[in-house]
């Protein structure tokens, strides 16, 4: 599933248009970025928790040389799914 068939279901459980399904799913998708760029967390009750976590700065190797190469500190992103989610999964 991708995020036209996201759109697609928003559609066919809503009706209106198909571009205005597909402007509600933009924006869930843009809520969640912009508030995990400011560090925040979303929480979607019976799917999970988005959050960011700091992954620390290391040495790494290049491989294709063995040079070893300093890798920054950098946020990313992190998904904890809920336990609906995972025992639906089951």
């Amino acid at each position: 599933m991708n995020k036209v068939d996201i759109a697609n279901a928003v559609h066919a459980k809503l009706g209106g248009t198909k571009v205005q399904a597909e402007e509600v799913v933009d924006i869930v998708i843009e809520s969640i970025v912009s508030t995990l760029k400011k560090g925040g967390e979303v929480s979607i009750a019976g799917l999970g928790i988005f959050s960011t976590k700091t992954r620390a700065a290391r040495q790494a190797r290049n491989p294709r040389t063995g040079e070893a190469i300093s890798v920054p500190s950098m946020r990313v992103p992190k998904f904890r799914p809920a336990k609906g989610l995972k025992d639906a999964v089951k």
